[in-house]
């Protein structure tokens, strides 16, 4: 898994890409925070839009990925309701 964080101070790049996260099965978790738990194939693919943002960004711009084994990650608040199952009738 891994986790996105980023400030980028443009509005429409930063729409852009965080519409380009969530088209990579992102899910956000705050405002600037996404949660990709994808296939290596699909992350790999991400890091290369990535870094194809990044040569467009300013000096004040950034972009941290955390790599995060999810077996040891603690979610509290709101954020524990996105991991559980939601069934409808």
């Amino acid at each position: 898994m891994v986790i996105v964080s980023y400030d980028i101070t443009d509005d429409k790049m930063r729409t852009n890409f965080s519409k380009m996260l969530k088209s990579h099965g992102a899910i956000r978790l705050q405002f600037s925070v996404y949660e990709v738990r994808n296939t290596k194939r699909i992350v790999d693919n991400l890091v290369a839009k990535i870094e194809a943002y990044a040569k467009h960004f300013t000096a004040d711009d950034s972009v941290i990925l955390f790599d995060v084994d999810s077996d040891k990650l603690t979610k509290y608040g709101n954020a524990i309701h996105r991991d559980q199952a939601v069934v409808y009738f």
